[in-house]
């Protein structure tokens, strides 16, 4: 991953896998300001909410050593997907996937890859449009962290946080960002890889009408993805920098 940043002339990265800050100490581009970063996977009333935390000078230490729970979580969450999947026809192997997955965290993009490969779904896509999605018969609601302790968590560490991928919540993604603006709250990912004009555009409007720094991120999972890094103009980079104090 630093080498394709490296490749790409990132300026300032942030691997941020989901719960797991395991490869930031070798995700480090050479030429590049390296931030700590972590994707929390955090319930919302039973649908599932993604929000990045970023390293600013606190106390990391703490917040890692609460996502070794979380991931444990998410492995027994992972193995009663297994199991609903196999009811509905679909038998994988969890015990090697889940030994392929080593100390990494599990989770629903697991199954999806899984699916596609043994010929149980065409796509990603279709593994979640018929299997994986937000309250459908294979998920499992992740009740191990909710919005409300994750940025508790991320308040006392210090972090600087950004609500991900907003585009996927719609109306309930400027409402998260409006309840939660003063619980630290106070970013919102505008810069997305997949996102076109209009999109970005969207968010940063909301970004300026609620007072939030605009962060950028590829979401890059898996080979065929949107190249990595995103471009911020200084408009918006200079104020990203300073709140992340880099």
């Amino acid at each position: 991953m630093a080498a394709r940043a490296q490749a790409r002339g990132v300026q300032l990265f942030a691997l941020t896998d989901h719960d797991s800050c395991l490869g930031s100490a070798e995700a480090v581009p050479s030429g590049a300001r390296a931030v700590r970063g972590v994707e929390l996977s955090c319930d919302d009333d039973g649908r599932t909410v993604h929000i990045l935390a970023y390293d600013a000078g606190g106390a990391w230490d703490q917040l890692v050593a609460r996502l070794a729970d979380v991931r444990e979580a998410r492995r027994r969450r992972f193995r009663v997907m297994l199991a609903k999947l196999e009811r509905r026809g679909i038998k994988l192997d969890g015990d090697a996937l889940l030994a392929a997955a080593g100390e990494r965290t599990v989770g629903r993009p697991d199954l999806a890859k899984a699916m596609v490969a043994c010929g149980a779904a065409t796509s990603f896509k279709d593994a979640f449009r018929r299997h994986l999605y937000d309250n459908g018969p294979v998920n499992v609601a992740q009740r191990e962290l909710s919005v409300e302790e994750a940025l508790r968590l991320g308040r006392s560490v210090g972090a600087r946080m950004s609500l991900a991928h907003p585009h996927l919540y719609g109306d309930r993604g400027v409402a998260l960002l409006r309840r939660h603006r003063a619980d630290g709250l106070t970013g919102v990912e505008a810069f997305y890889g997949s996102y076109d004009a209009a999109e970005r555009n969207h968010w940063i409007e909301i970004a300026r009408h609620l007072d939030l720094v605009c962060t950028g991120g590829s979401d890059f999972h898996k080979e065929g993805d949107l190249p990595l890094g995103v471009e911020l103009p200084d408009e918006h980079a200079d104020p990203l920098l300073a709140w992340l104090g880099a």
